[in-house]
């Protein structure tokens, strides 16, 4: 990993921490299990607090003004999430769950539209249970194939073997720009265009890299991206899903309902327009209100200094691991964004993290829905400290010493 000397002046971690009530009221907790959720800002509460106590209604079809309000912060979130995608028009964000349901809508559609017997799906061995199990419920409705490029010892994708595996059954590649369970940082541009020389459209699983990098899909090129908004500082049950104006046509509607039609008979059902003929029955306003605040939030912060912080963070985070004895670090790629994911020897993961939160360090344990990758190393579990910008070397230096007092323990 490249090392950044110091942490730009410009970035001021103390008065993020005090923007995130949590983090206020607890100052003993070391909270380092940003990749499963992260903290919320105090503007992302305020403004579910507003959406509930201020315009809470219906939308789009209410004809009040009650309801024309909430329509109009609802879409006026989908518009923040275009922006934050730099997608071209606002006809292109579904919102959704999260990245899951974000995956299964794509895969549905795939099965019902794109796939048939003997085609293929390449997916990578980095993946995501999210990113596997879709493909494989929509290879085994329509007969088509799943393939996986292999990582190597380090946790990334073997490019070569992903290259030749894009063939002319090739139907689609989806792979993740950041793993969740090793923090590789997969070059989604050149998979992007080496899939697209072969005239294979591209998925990318944005859960991990929306809270740590920018994210530009007009300059990646591809033709799905998917993040969750739980992840990067927004309410839980809600995310977005990118598709191109062709993609999202051509793809069927997953769900019936509400919303999502333009007309009903017993004999015919037509659909309305994208995004919304993705979007069956009410939605999670409040929520979708919340992600937009949460990325307006992100937006207001010097990224570049946010990312510079984090990774300094994850150096120094790693060079204390491994002087750790016992300890080894699992996924040690070149390029790699906030997660240190570890095994100790002789001590199960689930010990370290129990043994760990009496100390007030969270830490996340277990297979990190993503068992493929487990076997790859041949372990059952790790143990997964994963970094956010409002995490500060003393945090990770507690983590250091919450460790070798685990190893005294069990020695």
């Amino acid at each position: 990993m490249a090392v950044h000397a110091t942490i730009p002046a410009a970035f001021d971690v103390a008065a993020i921490r005090a923007e995130f009530p949590l983090l206020r009221a607890h100052p003993e907790l070391a909270y380092l299990d940003n990749a499963a959720t992260a903290q919320k800002p105090q503007v992302v509460l305020d403004a579910l607090h507003r959406a509930y106590t201020e315009t809470c209604a219906n939308i789009h079809r209410s004809v009040h003004r009650l309801g024309e309000r909430a329509t109009e912060d609802y879409e006026a979130a989908r518009e923040t999430v275009r922006r934050f995608l730099n997608a071209g028009s606002k006809q292109e964000i579904v919102f959704v769950r999260g990245t899951t349901e974000a995956i299964n809508l794509v895969a549905h559609g795939f099965a019902a539209t794109q796939l048939h017997p003997g085609d293929e799906i390449l997916i990578t061995g980095l993946e995501h249970h999210s990113n596997i199990v879709p493909w494989q419920l929509a290879c085994e409705v329509s007969g088509a194939r799943l393939r996986v490029a292999p990582i190597n010892d380090r946790g990334e994708v073997d490019l070569d073997a992903f290259t030749r595996l894009l063939g002319p059954k090739t139907k689609l590649a989806a792979f993740a720009h950041i793993s969740n369970a090793l923090g590789t940082v997969n070059p989604v541009a050149e998979m992007t265009r080496r899939a697209h020389a072969k005239k294979v459209p591209v998925l990318i699983d944005g859960a991990q890299a929306a809270p740590h990098v920018p994210i530009d899909v007009r300059a990646l090129g591809c033709e799905f991206y998917t993040f969750s908004g739980h992840k990067v500082y927004a309410p839980t049950g809600i995310g977005a899903l990118y598709g191109t104006v062709e993609w999202l046509n051509r793809l069927p509607p997953w769900q019936g309902g509400g919303d999502m039609i333009r007309s009903v008979t017993f004999e015919k059902t037509t659909y309305n327009e994208i995004p919304y003929k993705f979007e069956a029955g009410t939605p999670n306003i409040a929520a979708a209100i919340g992600l937009g605040a949460a990325l307006s939030w992100l937006e207001s912060l010097d990224r570049a200094a946010a990312e510079a912080h984090e990774h300094e963070l994850l150096v120094y985070g790693t060079r204390l691991l491994e002087e750790i004895p016992g300890l080894r670090l699992i996924g040690m790629a070149a390029d790699k964004a906030s997660v240190l994911s570890f095994v100790m020897e002789g001590i199960h993961p689930h010990d370290v993290g129990t043994v760990l939160d009496s100390f007030n360090v969270a830490v996340r344990t277990g297979h990190h829905c993503a068992q493929p990758v487990m076997d790859r190393f041949s372990i059952p579990a790790t143990t997964r400290a994963s970094l956010a910008l409002y995490n500060t070397r003393t945090e990770v230096e507690r983590l250091a010493e919450g460790l070798r007092r685990v190893r005294e323990m069990f020695a």
